[in-house]
């Protein structure tokens, strides 16, 4: 299948009525219970990654409101001036942080590998900390299955297992402190990975020009521990991002109407929906659209929205 812009419109959310919570895509047994979801009524997910600057957010956020079926965004990074939920502990944790003058983010800030950074009661506050950092990824996942269950397509900005890949989870980086070992295991056994990874990729210079005060070296190390993810993901494409921010969106649109139909975008097949990858470990299977999409009529012209939708749907 091949996407143009301009063939395809939204599709109309569900209707729910009544201000409670829908039940519109669940089952119940005898005693009255919800049961999961059937496997054809789980939504998909989608992770936009890449280093600042590289526009993941903006065009995360014009994504929704031009993908052809129900879409909600969910932050996944760790500024969490950015997102709008947050568990308590992590909100108290901000607000104390912030007295004391510091950023609005929660980064887990693991040592390299083989350092020691203070004694006894050091160790105790990092394992502290990531004991609350791995309680925040867990809610940010129930949040994601929620709106897979709806059932509705899942748009991370940014993904915690891409993120911390290269310092907790990659092999041969020497021995790390015990908190980041924790972190790794949790994340590479148990954390949900995205089912389509789409890396937002241009060149260094451009990236620091956008967001300043980033040293050239870091920015292309940590390009190439993006780059590294091809190994380990079910399912990962490199997009231009050093384009208009409508071309990049356009072009978004494309691989993930094509993905989700049941095949991926590869560079190299001119826009043909090629066969999907198995999933990797902790995502789901594929499933169909909410409606067949080359049923879906006219035209693809609507407003893009710029505040974040709801992550948990009605």
């Amino acid at each position: 299948m091949t996407y143009t812009p301009g063939s395809l419109t939204p599709a109309a959310p569900p209707v729910h009525s009544g201000g409670g919570p829908s039940t519109q895509m669940r089952n119940y047994d005898a005693a009255g219970r919800a049961s999961p979801a059937p496997p054809d009524r789980i939504g998909r997910s989608v992770a936009l990654i890449g280093i600042d600057g590289a526009g993941k957010s903006t065009v995360a956020h014009e994504l929704i409101g031009r993908l052809p079926f129900d879409a909600s965004y969910l932050y996944m990074g760790v500024n969490l001036a950015a997102s709008p939920v947050m568990l308590p502990t992590t909100r108290l944790a901000l607000a104390i942080k912030r007295r004391r003058g510091g950023s609005p983010d929660m980064t887990v800030g693991h040592s390299e590998p083989g350092s020691r950074h203070g004694g006894p009661l050091a160790a105790a506050r990092r394992l502290i900390r990531i004991t609350n950092w791995l309680a925040e990824e867990a809610y940010r996942a129930a949040l994601a299955r929620r709106i897979q269950r709806r059932p509705a397509l899942v748009v991370f900005d940014r993904h915690f297992f891409c993120d911390y890949y290269a310092s907790t989870v990659a092999p041969g980086n020497g021995r790390r402190p015990l908190d980041a070992r924790i972190h790794g295991y949790v994340l590479r056994h148990w954390y949900p990975k995205p089912e389509l990874t789409l890396f937002l990729d241009a060149p260094p210079e451009v990236l620091i020009a956008r967001k300043q005060g980033e040293s050239l070296e870091r920015v292309a190390k940590r390009r190439l521990e993006y780059l590294d993810l091809e190994r380990v993901l079910p399912a990962f494409q490199v997009v231009d991002a050093d384009r208009p921010v409508g071309e990049v969106v356009d072009d978004i649109v494309g691989r993930i109407v094509a993905f989700v139909s049941g095949g991926s975008i590869d560079g190299d097949t001119g826009g043909q929906a090629t066969e999907a990858a198995a999933p990797a470990e902790g995502t789901q299977a594929p499933v169909p659209l909410p409606a067949p999409v080359d049923e879906l009529a006219a035209s693809i012209g609507q407003p893009t929205i710029a505040d974040n939708p709801s992550v948990a749907g009605p």
